[in-house]
This record gives C-alpha cells, sequence and structure tokens, in this order.
C-alpha cells in the first residue's frame, strides 16, 4: 500500500480534534512550491529541517556542559530531539498535528550560539547597539536566509506554521520578527506545546546531567518535590535496583509526571473555554498551555533548585566566563576587520546590503563550541596555524 499525500490529508482530517492545525489548511509557503506527491506539507518541513546544516550543528552546541566535557552529557541535539519526543507525545493524546508539533520543536533552537545560554548572554550585550540578539527570532533568521539550498530562494521555505512557531516560543509579543505573524495573536497549539516540552526535557535532563557530573546531589534535589516524591516512585518499584537505575527512573517519572499533567490541563482548559477551532486557539487572548495549579508550584520549585544548586555552580560559571571571554574577543576582532570571517560572509553581507554587526552575529551563532574554540586559538595563539 503506497498512501499519497492527499490521503495522508484525508487521514489527518478524520483524526484530528477540531483545534489541530490541518496541513492542507496551511497558509503555505512564502515561495510557491509544488506539493510533494507522499508528504505533508509539515511532514516536509520536519524532513527540510533535520536535514539542514543548522540541525547538524546542535551535536557540538552546549545545553549546560561543554562538548568536550564528555560524552555523556546532552547537547543541544540531544535536547532538541529530547524536546521533540516530548511533543510528539502530547500532540498524539490531544488530538494535535504531530509532524507540525515535531518541526517545530525540531526547530526552535536552530538559532542557539555556542556556549548555551551564556553564549546567547554575551552576543545580545555585544549586539545591543545593532538591534540586540535573540535566539528565537535568530532560529527563524535560521531557517528563512542563511540556510541555502535551493536555487530559487534563500532558506527553506518552511510553511507559515512552522516559522511563525518557531518565533512566536516563549515571550513573543514585544519580538521584531513576530510581528509578520501578527503579534497580536497567539500560535496553533501545535506551537504552544513545544514551551512546555522544552521546559520539561531541559528540567529532567539537567537533574540527570548534574547528578552524573556530581554537581547536584541527592539530598539537593530532596527539596524538590517533583524530585523527591519521583525518586520514592522509583525506589518503591525497584528496590534493589542499582543508583543509576534509579536515577534514569527518577527522570522518566519526572518527565511522565510533568508530560501528563500539562495533557490533563490542556484538555481542560479546551473545555473550559470552549476551544472548538484553530482561530478560537489563536484568538483566546493569551497561551492556553499551562501546568495545572499544584505541578506549576512543584515546576518552580525544582527550577529554583537548579538555579542555585547546578546553574550557578562554580564550574558553570567558569565555563560561562570563558565562554563570554571567547566571544567577546571573536565579536571585536570580526568586528574590527571583518575580512578576518570567511570571504563568503563578508560577500554575502554586501552583496545584500546587510550591516557587518549582522553578519558577524550570524557567522558567531552558527559556530559549534569547538570551532568557537579553535577560532579563537587560531586568532590569539601565535603558534597556531591559521
Amino acid at each position: 500500500m503506497l498512501r499519497t499525500r492527499q490521503e495522508l490529508e484525508e487521514i489527518e482530517a478524520r483524526a484530528l480534534a477540531p483545534y489541530a492545525m490541518a496541513s492542507r489548511a496551511s497558509r503555505g509557503r512564502r515561495f510557491p512550491e509544488p506539493e510533494h506527491p507522499m508528504r505533508t506539507m509539515f511532514a516536509r518541513d520536519r524532513d527540510r529541517v533535520i536535514h539542514s546544516a543548522a540541525f547538524r550543528r546542535l551535536e557540538y552546541k552546549t545545553q549546560v556542559f561543554v562538548n568536550h566535557e564528555g560524552d555523556y552529557y546532552r547537547t543541544r541535539l540531544t535536547h532538541t530531539l529530547e524536546a521533540a519526543q516530548i511533543a510528539r507525545t502530547v500532540a498524539r493524546a490531544l488530538g494535535l498535528n504531530e509532524e507540525l508539533a515535531e518541526a517545530v520543536a525540531l526547530a526552535h533552537d536552530l538559532g542557539h550560539t555556542p556556549f548555551g545560554h551564556a553564549g546567547e548572554k554575551v552576543l545580545n550585550e555585544l549586539m545591543t547597539p545593532h538591534g540586540g540578539f535573540d535566539h528565537n527570532a535568530q532560529s527563524l533568521r535560521t531557517v528563512d536566509w542563511i540556510e541555502i539550498r535551493y536555487p530559487n530562494f534563500r532558506g527553506l521555505n518552511l510553511s507559515f506554521e512552522v516559522r511563525e512557531g518557531i518565533v512566536k516560543h516563549s515571550h513573543f509579543q514585544q519580538r521584531p520578527a513576530a510581528q509578520e505573524f501578527d503579534a497580536s495573536t497567539y500560535p496553533c497549539l501545535e506551537a504552544q506545546i513545544v514551551d512546555l516540552a522544552d521546559e520539561i526535557a531541559y528540567l529532567a535532563h539537567d537533574v540527570d546531567d548534574g547528578l552524573k557530573a556530581q554537581m547536584l546531589s541527592v539530598e539537593e534535589l530532596n527539596a524538590s518535590a517533583l524530585f523527591r516524591e519521583s525518586a520514592a516512585a522509583a525506589r518503591d518499584a525497584s528496590p534493589s535496583a542499582e543508583m543509576r537505575v534509579l536515577r534514569y527512573q527518577t527522570v522518566i517519572r519526572m518527565i511522565d509526571a510533568m508530560s501528563t499533567d500539562l495533557m490533563s490541563n490542556l484538555a481542560d482548559e479546551l473545555e473550559r473555554h470552549k476551544i472548538r477551532s484553530v482561530e478560537d486557539v489563536r484568538k483566546a487572548g493569551r497561551v492556553l498551555t499551562s501546568f495545572g495549579s499544584a505541578m506549576g508550584v512543584k515546576v518552580d520549585e525544582i527550577k529554583n533548585v537548579m538555579r542555585d544548586r547546578l546553574y550557578r555552580h562554580y564550574r558553570v560559571s567558569r565555563m560561562t566566563e570563558k565562554a563570554g571571554r571567547v566571544l567577546a574577543a571573536l565579536f571585536e576582532t570580526y568586528m574590527t576587520e571583518p575580512r578576518q570571517m570567511p570571504e563568503h560572509v563578508v560577500a554575502r553581507a554586501e552583496r545584500y546590503g546587510e550591516p557587518i554587526s549582522r553578519a558577524v552575529a550570524d557567522y558567531i551563532a552558527g559556530m559549534t563550541d569547538r570551532f568557537a574554540l579553535d577560532e579563537y586559538r587560531k586568532l590569539f595563539d601565535p603558534n597556531e596555524r591559521v
């Protein structure tokens, strides 16, 4: 049996909830293209993201721990895959479009700098006189402009809904790049659930990585009811299991507890506010996805523990400061003499009349951790080959 795109769209129409975003109802692409005979609009978007250079580079971009500190720790790529898995699960349970949710989740961090949020903070400070830097807007710029894959247009030419979901990730009303998509309306539910799938993924895997790195202790994490209850359930289910297995089982239960609460609370919200269409979602006046009140308190609690005990740990602080020095030095050097960047970077800025500051930000944001460190050595170590 070979299913055509039209047949897949018919299956969607029968299976999706009325408030879900159907592929055939998409507002389409900026540059018209023939439809694929056997892939829906959003499946094609997902595939384009996965095959992009920016997606591959996520493998060597920091989540919390710099890549060379160990192969075990999550990278921006593994975080993205974990967030996408959670988004698919939530979408499936609520009758939403899994392919759209997955496409947004896979693309949401494409514009992230090397060295995680530390890198973004530094680059934003450096770019403040030049319009600032925001990784959500940069993710959209990456798929719209920086990726070069097609002969007749720049970018990946993704659908309106995926592009909107990328830039309306998190707090978007004041984001200039969101104005194209009418910042007074909210994105479809498939994009909204990505925000919390992202949160669920990073909270759970940062607990796992923090324990593995011995930068967090069970005693510290026991200040969080979410961790404490998940760990107790894991011990009760497998009292003789080794510590490593108990850690995995605790993290699994944390993900399950948060995901289940998100699904249940969103289902209640949709019923309470009589959400019956995508237009109802867009005009709801607020984000509809959230944790229930009890889980919301627990999530805030573990965020506080992670902030105080992991994200402010002296080893993370050292990495943050190091990242700041590296990126600041690269930025200042490229701004002083742009031709220390590859020729095509400078030529593209000149061809399209872009300020050199934006070209520098694009170039730095696209770097992996190790590439940024290599560039730093090549520029500043006299014994390093250029």
